[in-house]
């Protein structure tokens, strides 16, 4: 099987999808930089799960021209799926450069790398984040972004914006995914229900922002990499119908594309909430606290070209998904 290149594959969704290719039988070439936005030791637990004769890990960032420039070379892959980025919305707020310097700067030496070596498509992360602004639902990668509300959004929009580049002067197939609120086993520490899981076993009061009144389109992880998956061999073609005088974000002249991943079905937060005192057995004393900056009050996926294109559909229900993931918590942080 031919070689893929997963950047960030010490991540969440990373980890997750590089699981599922070796499995299948690929080669997967694994790049992260391990950083410590949040606890490392997480990284090096899932790096232990991905052990295999047909996975190779190299402590890369994407800030480092030469080292991407030697993994190209070593390994020349035909199919990149890029994961690694800085993420967080509230973080970015605190630290902007970091996300200048990696999901900016380190994209545009994964793009240099992939025009080089002549790649045969490009797959990477985008997020609902890029919506920004907009309130019109369900959102949709036919609708314009260009009003972000966080820095994180802005350079994931920015991300589009080159790949398009990219793809128009050199005929690179790149196809964009916007993930939608990802949630599971082996998640992100700094992820609201995260958070919720650990402050309620320690009896502690969880942040309900926005007073509560939020609603997110919480997509398992399963079914996150089920779309990457389905998408890997479908290199995105010009559209013919696409025109300059109505343009479509969705799509191009260039062998161009963007795709929502998400569950299709917003959820109540405080619903979500109650799902995890369910699992948990136990109530969470809540603080309630006002809209934060950066942050939307709800986001729901339109998936209608994922499922005409791939036939992807979300599998796993909220109170399934859920309770994977307190399963997971409770075992790895071994909580009685």
């Amino acid at each position: 099987m031919m070689h893929i290149l997963v950047t960030g594959c010490a991540g969440f969704i990373g980890y997750h999808l590089s699981k599922r290719l070796v499995s299948e039988g690929y080669t997967v070439i694994g790049i992260d930089n391990l950083n410590d936005y949040y606890d490392a030791s997480l990284k090096r637990d899932r790096l232990v799960q991905l052990l295999h004769e047909n996975f190779f890990f190299h402590k890369v960032s994407l800030e480092d021209e030469k080292g991407l420039k030697d993994i190209f070379e070593r390994y020349r892959p035909k199919i990149v799926i890029n994961l690694a980025a800085q993420a967080g919305v509230r973080y970015s707020l605190e630290n902007p450069r970091a996300y200048i310097d990696s999901n900016i700067v380190g994209f545009s030496n994964l793009l240099e790398e992939c025009k080089r070596t002549n790649v045969e498509h490009l797959l990477y992360a985008s997020t609902s984040s890029v919506y920004g602004a907009n309130t019109n639902m369900p959102f949709s990668t036919h609708h314009s972004v260009d009003h972000p509300v966080s820095l994180y959004g802005a350079t994931k929009k920015a991300n589009e914006l080159l790949a398009h580049a990219y793809s128009h002067l050199h005929g690179l197939p790149v196809t964009g995914l916007r993930f939608f609120t990802v949630y599971g086993p082996w998640g992100r520490p700094d992820m609201a229900y995260f958070l919720f899981t650990k402050a309620i076993l320690e009896g502690k009061p969880i942040k309900v922002f926005n007073y509560g009144k939020m609603k997110r389109d919480f997509t398992y992880i399963d079914d996150i990499v089920e779309g990457i998956v389905r998408l890997i061999h479908r290199k995105p073609a010009p559209d013919p119908k696409w025109h300059g005088n109505q343009p479509d974000p969705a799509a191009s002249y260039a062998p161009y594309k963007l795709y929502n991943i998400g569950n299709h079905h917003p959820v109540d937060l405080m619903e979500f909430i109650e799902g995890i005192e369910e699992k948990l057995g136990m109530k969470a004393k809540k603080e309630f606290l006002p809209l934060q900056q950066g942050d939307v009050p709800e986001t729901f996926a339109d998936i209608k070209d994922l499922m005409e294109d791939t036939g992807f559909y979300p599998r796993t229900s909220i109170k399934e998904g859920v309770g994977y993931f307190i399963n997971w918590y409770k075992d790895y942080y071994k909580v009685q």
